[in-house]
């Protein structure tokens, strides 16, 4: 087994858990902490970011005759054929909808009522309308239709540029909360590597990769290979004057304590029954299903959770690209939903999608489609709502009203803030503190949607 370096585990420890700052002192000390962690009052969000730009067209598509052919006539070459369509209907809707092929299990939960679809929610500081837009009537977000910004302005809720964004919205909702529900592990855990959602001002996140046990490798339960970690253990804790040196090592040794930590609190977690997909979506819920069942162990009653899935800028064939993809997400959310009704929860986790934008409805001249804005999002859980849409859905026709730019960009309706102000209201942050968290809110009459009770 390699031996590792202080700085080749500090190296590491930045990608697996180098931004969990609060430090865990014993596993039985954190099993005293929390009782309401072994109680009901427990409560978990899970964010899973689509990165790339899911295409929303294709996720939720008009059903009716006249609709469907509408969309069929724009869509062109990416147009699904009706047949194949998975239908549903939603409660406040008189006319049909139907879900991409691949999301047998999405609309199975649709119609049990444990799912409901946010429609064409995006970045948005006020409403807008495409009079405004095209006559810069109104502020937009910064760089439109931009990869990294959108997804920095999707995790953070901040629109305007930012070289490097440090604050999350969901490390802003682990902040008003921390202290009422807080232990010693932390609230945020990312199975996703390094994200900014997960930052908060006061909260410090855990992230790390799919398996965050893996921090610190290279010492084996040998004598020799016991005292050298507790050499290095050591070392981590001398004072040497230099503020980054001290900085860079308490980061450190907290990382290896919370690594230790959760590995302990993993070790007392029984199998699941339920089967999780191999894919790494998959693997990531299924990993967040196992430490949610050792909540009690870890001192927690709110736990936060961001885990993600690759490949959606789908700018050429994306149909084959898309399908792939949304199969992966149908089965890693039908078995995680499944894993909480086995750990008998599932009334208190809500997981939902976000992503960069959605896509263009016009194809671009590669099979695929462009960068566009609002989409459409899923909220999953025993609490939900659902069965129903909740927003309005657009126009869809170039140059319509919806339109930002004559090629199927839907100007959002709903907005990230009323999205997220939703999600954090029933994780228990008071409605007065909502704005701090989401600026953007009091420009809206309808602050919270109605996908989960107030």
């Amino acid at each position: 087994m390699p031996r590792i370096t202080r700085r080749g585990f500090l190296r590491t420890s930045c990608c697996t858990a180098a931004a969990a700052g609060i430090a865990a002192s014993s596993l039985n000390r954190l099993g005293l902490m929390s009782a309401y962690a072994q109680g009901t009052d427990y409560k978990a969000l899970v964010c899973i970011f689509l990165f790339g730009g899911n295409d929303a067209n294709n996720m939720i598509i008009p059903y009716n005759a006249s609709a469907y052919a509408n969309y069929a006539q724009i869509r062109a070459g990416l147009a699904l054929p009706q047949s194949t369509l998975l239908p549903i209907q939603p409660k406040s809707q008189s006319v049909p909808y139907a879900l991409h092929p691949k999301l047998v299990g999405t609309q199975s939960l649709f119609n049990g009522g444990q799912l409901a679809a946010v429609i064409n929610t995006g970045v948005l500081p006020q409403p807008t309308t495409r009079t405004q837009y095209l006559n810069a009537q109104v502020s937009i977000p910064v760089n439109l239709f931009s990869h990294i910004d959108q997804q920095n302005q999707m995790q953070t809720d901040s629109l305007q540029y930012t070289a490097v964004p440090n604050v999350g919205w969901g490390g802003l909702v682990a902040d008003q909360i921390q202290a009422i529900y807080g232990g010693n592990f932390p609230i945020l855990i990312s199975l996703a590597g390094i994200n900014v959602f997960a930052q908060g001002l006061i909260t410090k996140a855990f992230q790390s990769g799919i398996n965050p046990t893996l921090g610190l490798t290279g010492f084996s339960n040998s004598a020799a290979d016991t005292a050298r970690l507790a050499a290095f253990q050591s070392l981590l804790t001398f004072e040497d004057g230099l503020t980054l040196i001290q900085a860079a090592s308490t980061t450190t040794s907290n990382a290896v304590q919370n690594v230790q930590t959760l590995a302990a609190a993993l070790a007392t977690g029984s199998p699941l029954s339920t089967t999780f997909p191999a894919n790494s979506l998959g693997a990531q819920l299924q990993q967040v299903a196992q430490i949610i069942q050792v909540r009690s162990a870890l001192g927690l009653s709110r736990q936060i959770f961001f885990v993600s899935l690759l490949g959606f800028d789908t700018h050429r064939a994306q149909l084959a690209t898309q399908s792939q993809l949304l199969s992966y997400l149908d089965a890693s959310l039908n078995a995680f939903y499944q894993a909480t009704v086995e750990l008998g929860i599932p009334q208190q986790v809500l997981t939902f999608t976000m992503s960069d934008f959605a896509r263009t409805l016009q194809p671009d001249s590669a099979s695929g489609s462009d960068h566009a804005w609002g989409g459409h999002h899923l909220v999953m859980g025993g609490a939900v709502a659902g069965g129903d849409f909740y927003g309005a859905w657009p126009t869809l026709a170039l140059g319509g009203p919806s339109d930002a730019t004559s090629q199927g960009r839907w100007i959002p309706t709903t907005s990230l803030d009323q999205y997220g102000a939703t999600l954090a209201q029933w994780f228990g942050v008071p409605s007065t503190a909502l704005p701090a968290i989401f600026p953007n809110l009091q420009n809206f009459s309808n602050q919270t949607l109605g996908f989960v009770p107030g």
